[in-house]
C-alpha cells in the first residue's frame, strides 16, 4: 500500500508570518504592477514559441526589480526596509529576501519564467532541488507572461503559481515513487549533509535511479498544477482564450502549408465572433490581430 501523499507544513508559527503573508499577496498582485520597457515586434509566427528561451531571464529580472518597487505592499511599516530581493545566478534558489550589511536571509523563492503560448501546455521547468535544501518559508513561483499584442507589444503578466519549495520537493519525490506507473525502478538518490541556502558547488539536487525521458521534477507532470493550469486555459488574451491561442500556434509551424494555416485563422476569428454579439473592444482587438497575421502571410507569399 502506497504511503499517504505529504502535507504542506506550517508557517504560522514562524516569527514573520506576517512578512511571509504579504509577500504571498504581493506576488499574486504581480500582473497588476508589473511595468516593462522591453517591446517585442517583427518576430515571426513560427519564431513565437521561442519567447521563452529569449526573454525568460529579463522576465525574472524584472519581476525581482518589481517585488522591491512595490515594498509598501509587503513591508508597510518599514518593519524590513533593510532588507531586498536580490537575484543570485546558477543556484538555488533564485531569489533571496537578504540583508545588505549582514547577509541575513529571511526566505528564498525559486522564480520560473513561463511563456504561457508555448508549443506545450503546461511549464516545462524541472524543479529537483532535494527537500532539505528548503526552509518551510521558502518559495517555488511560476509567473506566466506572453505579448500584449500576442504577436507583438510588452510582455504582460498573468496569476502566478505559488507553493512551498518543501512540499513541492517532498510531492515530486512522492509522486515519483507511487502514483505514476512505470516498470522502471523508483528510487531516488538524496544527496547527504544539505543544508538551506547552499553554496553554488554543493550537491543539493535528488536523482532518480531511473529517468529515460528525463521527466523527473517536472512539476506539471504530477498533478499538482492541473487546477492552476485549467484556470489559465480560460484567461483572455486580446478577447481570445490562451488555450485557442495556443492551438492556433501550433498550427502555425514552419512545415504547414499556406491553406492550414488560412484555415487555422479562419477558426479563429469565428470563435471570437461567436463569442460576442456585440463588438467589444477585445474582440476588435483579437480580429485586428488576425487581419495582421493574414497580411503577414500574404506578404510570404509575394516574396516567393
Amino acid at each position: 500500500m502506497a504511503p499517504s501523499p505529504p502535507t504542506r507544513e506550517s508557517v504560522n508559527e514562524w516569527e514573520h508570518f506576517p512578512l511571509y503573508r504579504n509577500i504571498r499577496e504581493a506576488i499574486a498582485s504581480l500582473p497588476l504592477y508589473f511595468r516593462t520597457e522591453t517591446h517585442i515586434s517583427g518576430i515571426m509566427a513560427t519564431d513565437l514559441h521561442t519567447l521563452n528561451t529569449v526573454l525568460g531571464a529579463t522576465i525574472e529580472d524584472q519581476v525581482v526589480r518589481t517585488l522591491n518597487l512595490v515594498r509598501n505592499t509587503w513591508d508597510s511599516h518599514g518593519t524590513y526596509s533593510l532588507y531586498s530581493f536580490v537575484r543570485q545566478a546558477q543556484t538555488f534558489p533564485d531569489i533571496l529576501l537578504r540583508q545588505v550589511s549582514s547577509g541575513e536571509v529571511l526566505l528564498g523563492i525559486e522564480l520560473k519564467g513561463w511563456y504561457l503560448l508555448a508549443k506545450e501546455a503546461e511549464p516545462s521547468l524541472r524543479f529537483q532541488v532535494t527537500i532539505d535544501a528548503c526552509m518551510r518559508q521558502d518559495l517555488i513561483v511560476v509567473v506566466p507572461w506572453a505579448l500584449g499584442n500576442v504577436i507583438s507589444g510588452s510582455p504582460i503578466l498573468f496569476e502566478p503559481f505559488v507553493e512551498s519549495a518543501r512540499y513541492a520537493a517532498a510531492y515530486r519525490n512522492h509522486h515519483w515513487q507511487h502514483v505514476r506507473r512505470t516498470r522502471q525502478p523508483t528510487d531516488i538518490e538524496t544527496p547527504d549533509r544539505v543544508n538551506p541556502y547552499p553554496n553554488k558547488s554543493d550537491q543539493i539536487l535528488d536523482r532518480p535511479r531511473a529517468d529515460g525521458g528525463g521527466n523527473f521534477g517536472r512539476l506539471a507532470r504530477t498533478g499538482m498544477m492541473d487546477a492552476y493550469l485549467q484556470k489559465l486555459d480560460d484567461v483572455q488574451l486580446c478577447g481570445i482564450k490562451t488555450v485557442y491561442w495556443r492551438e492556433f500556434l501550433k498550427t502555425f509551424q514552419e512545415n504547414t502549408s499556406d491553406l492550414q494555416v488560412r484555415t487555422a485563422l479562419e477558426r479563429l476569428r469565428q470563435r471570437v465572433q461567436r463569442g460576442t454579439d456585440i463588438p467589444s473592444p477585445k474582440s476588435r482587438s483579437a480580429l485586428a490581430i488576425i487581419t495582421e497575421l493574414e497580411a503577414l502571410l500574404d506578404l510570404d507569399e509575394s516574396d516567393e
